[in-house]
């Protein structure tokens, strides 16, 4: 069940945040038009009034203060000072529509309403005080417009039914759980009571008037789909809402909480391992391995295995089900099992077809295992910080006909990012004397194949921050940094191709943001600036379309002719990268159209994450699935 608010849904599971600014304006139009701009700042969806006709809402007696209890007679003395008339609501209404920000308002009276229909509100709010208020809400029922009611001052019978009043008219509404106390004490909230009003209602959110905001962030953790606190400039205004109000920076604060809380609970469906946990479980985990040399055709006893680290390998949940298999390839000691020895079927690589050069990545000491079993176009050595100070030599063997691409490490010694972009000098003067020994090595390549002309070398660049994006004035410098890091090196004889990043890298176990080479306008710019070509990551820039809201295809049309390399991986949601082809979101046919215009000579290699575990079996799946797209 959920309804809608000019573009917002309520109940989608995106909070709806209402800023309430009531009549803390204290009768100043001029401050609720402030007001206004500072919901809009602070990302409310909406910036929520109250109207009255005060001789529609209280006794003519209480109006002449005859005799009245002195709580009413000072509330009648504010709302008479504090009330704006009808013109200026609707000119806030439409100052709201011009800024892009709902105005939503409570009506007190049926005129109130009739006024708000003029306007054209699209939806109204229900103070606690009206909740048992039947008439009005009949009148309200009746506009069809959806109604979000306050349930504070009132017992269970009573919200039950005006519940059942609600239902047998068709109403769309959301209940929301209320303490009316200005401010409420914490003891008498009573948070948990949303569970029990669920039961009630399904669609039920919280209209907080505590002091702070960790009660409406708890709300929001408990399922709120709609969060109404009140907002002031200054918590020492005369009225009693002011202080149990929040202020700007308070406010957005809760704001900014409320997001990141959607964005941490989820679906709630199943737990999925991200991106991070899979890395740190490769590093930490553990794995079934090979006690001793084993040959195929031995029958497996529990003797022959054994459980070590790194969890790159099968399961140690699988002990049982390995112990008895019969071995169908050879394996030298602490080998790891795989899935496919559980399997009847092993992938194996075979002469494939593209219209384009094509290639895997493979490191130094599997080399001569790959070469030995496929013939690609092109070889990509993904170097770490410690290949860097191994001989080349010890583990390539005469010349190949092949050509190669080198992928620069992002990590290297003394945990040190490369970094060519960052304003610190020192750190980007370590990161290129570290990428000109990764130049100098790719040259040093070249004799080991003749056919090369001037290879590339992949980087990640830098450009990152550890806690939040960089605010969009300082993105330039970050490209100007880095293009006169270029201008610092000798790249004779080699093209350092950029590679397109995901909004979110994982560094070291954990997330990163990524801030330079995402977007595409910003790749598009800076590529024709400085001369630059591209490595094109598709599972990277489908995670960055799938955040950012952009078209993964127009994406793909953009960069294509800046691209001299291509990663294909398939990717999903905003963490699900390098995933194997087929298992994500891109569709790789119509990619293949776009690209074979775009870039009909770019080369590739398949980049599925763990791809070279068990003989590279990842990569032979993905390449038999990319056949006759590419």
């Amino acid at each position: 069940m959920s309804f809608t608010i000019g573009n917002r849904e309520v109940g989608s599971g995106r909070t709806y945040v209402i800023a309430e600014i009531g009549n803390n304006h204290n009768g100043s139009f001029e401050r609720a038009i402030e007001m206004i701009d500072r919901a809009v700042d602070m990302g409310a969806d909406c910036a929520k009034f109250q109207m009255r006709h005060l001789d529609e809402v209280y006794r003519k007696r209480s109006l002449r203060k005859d005799g009245e209890d002195l709580g009413t007679e000072y509330i009648l003395d504010l709302l008479a000072r504090f009330e704006l008339g009808v013109d200026q609501h609707r000119k806030l209404f439409e100052y709201c529509r011009q800024k892009g920000i709902e105005y939503l308002c409570t009506p007190w009276d049926e005129k109130s309403v009739a006024v708000l229909e003029g306007f054209g509100v699209p939806a109204y709010k229900v103070a606690s005080a009206d909740l048992t208020n039947l008439p009005l809400l009949d009148v309200l029922a009746r506009t069809g417009k959806p109604l979000i009611l306050s349930t504070g001052m009132s017992a269970t019978e009573e919200v039950r039914a005006t519940v059942d009043f609600l239902n047998a008219r068709g109403a769309r509404y959301a209940l929301l759980h209320c303490n009316s106390t200005y401010p409420a004490p914490l003891h008498d909230i009573n948070l948990r009571w949303m569970g029990e009003l669920r039961k009630i209602h399904p669609l039920v959110g919280y209209s907080g008037h505590e002091r702070g905001i960790n009660v409406s962030l708890a709300a929001v953790a408990l399922g709120a789909c709609i969060v109404e606190r009140h907002f002031t400039l200054d918590r020492l205004m005369e009225g009693p809402d002011h202080a149990a109000s929040l202020t700007h920076a308070e406010f957005r604060q809760m704001i900014e909480g409320i997001r990141e809380i959607e964005e941490a609970l989820g679906d709630g469906l199943a737990r999925k391992l991200s991106q991070g946990e899979m890395i740190n479980r490769e590093n930490l985990g553990k794995s079934l391995v090979a006690a001793r040399p084993l040959s195929a055709g031995t029958v497996l006893g529990a003797g022959d295995v054994k459980i070590r680290s790194p969890g790159q390998g099968l399961s140690p949940q699988n002990f049982a089900r390995l112990v008895g298999r019969t071995l169908r390839r050879d394996m030298r000691e602490e080998d790891f099992f795989y899935p496919s020895d559980l399997a009847d079927t092993r992938v194996e690589p075979r002469a494939y077809r593209f219209g384009r050069p094509w290639g895997v990545p493979v490191r130094y000491h599997d080399f001569k295992e790959y070469a030995g079993r496929i013939s690609p176009d092109l070889w990509e050595f993904h170097l770490s910080y410690s290949d860097m100070d191994l001989d080349p030599a010890d583990y390539l063997g005469g010349t190949y006909s092949a050509d190669y691409v080198v992928h620069a490490p992002e990590l290297f010694s003394g945990s040190r990012l490369m970094d060519l972009a960052t304003p610190d000098d020192a750190y980007r003067n370590d990161s290129i004397r570290e990428t000109q020994r990764v130049i100098d090595i790719t040259r040093s390549l070249r004799k080991f194949f003749p056919k090369a002309r001037r290879p590339m070398i992949v980087a990640n660049i830098g450009g990152f921050t550890m806690d939040e994006p960089l605010p969009a004035d300082v993105i330039e410098g970050y490209y100007r940094r880095f293009a006169n890091s270029l201008d610092e090196l000798d790249r004779e004889g080699v093209e350092i191709i950029p590679q397109t990043m995901a909004p979110f890298p994982w560094h070291f176990g954990g997330q990163r943001y990524q801030n330079i080479f995402v977007k595409i306008d910003e790749i598009v710019e800076w590529c024709s600036r400085l001369g630059l070509r591209m490595c094109f990551d598709v599972s990277h820039s489908r995670l960055t379309c799938n955040h950012l809201g952009y078209d993964f295809y127009d994406f793909a049309a953009k960069i294509a002719p800046f691209t001299g390399h291509l990663h294909l991986g398939d990717a999903k949601d905003l963490n699900g990268e390098g995933l194997q082809i087929g298992e994500g979101d891109i569709d790789f046919a119509r990619l293949g159209g776009i690209l074979k215009a775009g870039c009909p000579g770019a080369s590739f290699i398949p980049e599925i994450w763990q791809g070279h575990k068990n003989g590279g079996e990842g990569f032979w799946i993905a390449l038999e699935r990319l056949e006759g797209t590419l």
